[in-house]
């Protein structure tokens, strides 16, 4: 008694061994769903024998325009990836899997063609929202008076020129940090040690302590 499957076909199988791959078929279009469709191959009628989630609109019982010789002299059973051209102009991204029979021969095709367009619009989103408008520079009224902006690109580049983590900094770093900082003449802010205590994590005592050697071995 033949298996049920519970996503329907999309045409009446015709017989022949490579309908046996037809519920991979639909497993595979339904975890990729909508962006993927599963074509099955006889390539003894040269003819679809299955489609799952039609993408290409192509019909069941249509020629595969594929030869059994030419697969038979690819030497390998999966081919690909590969781009394709959908026939609205979508590029898809394809790979072949070669169905052979118990004697090696080879009988079929199931290919699986992936819509790239959803991707290509997320990457381009994505490119678009990292990407600085215009000149890229910040508004001098609104960047004036912040100075945390302005020690947090102190610390950035702190940070940079070292390869550190703000969260993996050690007490040796902190005292560096703290250094740089009073050399560059940061801690006339008023408001920084508290400021550096919650960024850094550690206590305002331990960030006077840090500024007083600092200052104490100053020239």
């Amino acid at each position: 008694m033949p298996r049920k499957t519970d996503a329907p076909r999309e045409a009446k199988p015709i017989e022949g061994d490579v309908l046996q791959f037809v519920p991979v078929a639909e497993a595979v279009a339904t975890l990729l769903k909508p962006h993927a469709e599963v074509v099955i191959h006889d390539l003894r009628t040269q003819t679809i024998a299955y489609i799952a989630n039609n993408i290409s609109r192509r019909d069941v019982g249509g020629s595969s325009l594929a030869e059994l010789k030419d697969i038979g002299e690819l030497g390998t059973d999966v081919i690909g990836p590969y781009p394709k051209t959908n026939f609205d102009g979508r590029q898809l991204k394809s790979i072949t899997a070669v169905l052979r029979n118990s004697s090696g021969e080879t009988f079929g095709l199931l290919c699986i063609n992936f819509d790239l367009a959803p991707i290509e619009a997320a990457r381009d989103a994505l490119t678009l929202l990292a990407a600085f408008q215009g000149a890229g520079t910040q508004p001098t009224a609104l960047f004036n008076a912040d100075w945390q902006e302005t020690v947090n690109t102190a610390i950035a580049d702190f940070l940079g020129e070292r390869g550190l983590a703000a969260s993996a900094l050690a007490k040796e770093d902190h005292a560096a940090l703290i250094e740089r900082l009073e050399q560059e003449g940061y801690f006339s802010i008023r408001n920084l040690v508290p400021y550096l205590a919650r960024l850094l994590g550690i206590s305002r005592a331990t960030v006077y302590n840090h500024l007083r050697r600092a200052r104490q071995s100053k020239p």
